[in-house]
């Protein structure tokens, strides 16, 4: 026959059981809500602007209406759903602007995706559309491989995929399309010279 002190530890074993099992239902529903919890950004923020300097120079200004922080993820970024505007300085000091309906910021590889309704204006009144451009704020380069059209006074093409500078002095596209302006050099040979 047990012991009054064997019927107790089984009873509480038991008790401890039933509560443990009923407890793991009530975790679960908990770990559900963390876990909801968790895909909700770290911060908001309305109408931010970021400045990008290297050596104490500003390099690239980012403003928009709202800012959803989640750098609490292991892959961390930044989401900006109402649209965002980026000006980025060159060495001159000169403005080229870059507007989206939409942004993302992943923060360890420094690059910005803007999606809907991207253009680019450079300072010398070039204009490129697109509906999806990627900034890479490190090697301060645009890149694409959606389509895009680029006007300017020599250029006036559309292409599928671009890789270029943020000056837009130094560029890479696939398939070409458009009018390329060509400054043709006179030839210095006469007709009695080529006799």
């Amino acid at each position: 026959m047990p012991s009054s002190f064997h019927k107790f530890l089984i009873n509480g074993v038991i008790v401890w059981t039933v509560t443990l099992f009923f407890s793991c239902e009530d975790s679960s529903a908990t770990l559900k809500q963390i876990n909801r919890f968790n895909e909700n950004p770290v911060g908001v923020a309305h109408n931010i602007r970021l400045n990008y300097t290297d050596s104490a120079k500003v390099k690239a200004i980012l403003t928009a209406p709202l800012h959803l922080d989640y750098t609490h993820f292991s892959f961390q970024y930044s989401e900006f759903p109402e649209g965002l505007k980026i000006i980025f300085y060159n060495n001159e000091n000169q403005e080229n602007t870059v507007i989206a309906d939409y942004g993302i910021l992943y923060n360890q590889t420094k690059i910005v995706d803007l999606q809907g309704n991207v253009v680019l204006l450079s300072h010398d009144g070039s204009r490129l559309e697109t509906d999806q451009m990627y900034w890479d704020a490190e090697k301060e380069w645009l890149f694409t491989e959606k389509a895009f059209t680029f006007e300017s006074v020599d250029y006036n093409l559309a292409a599928t995929r671009l890789d270029t500078n943020k000056e837009f002095s130094k560029f890479q596209t696939g398939k070409l399309s458009g009018t390329i302006a060509v400054e043709e050099e006179q030839d210095t040979l006469t007709v009695d010279e080529k006799l």
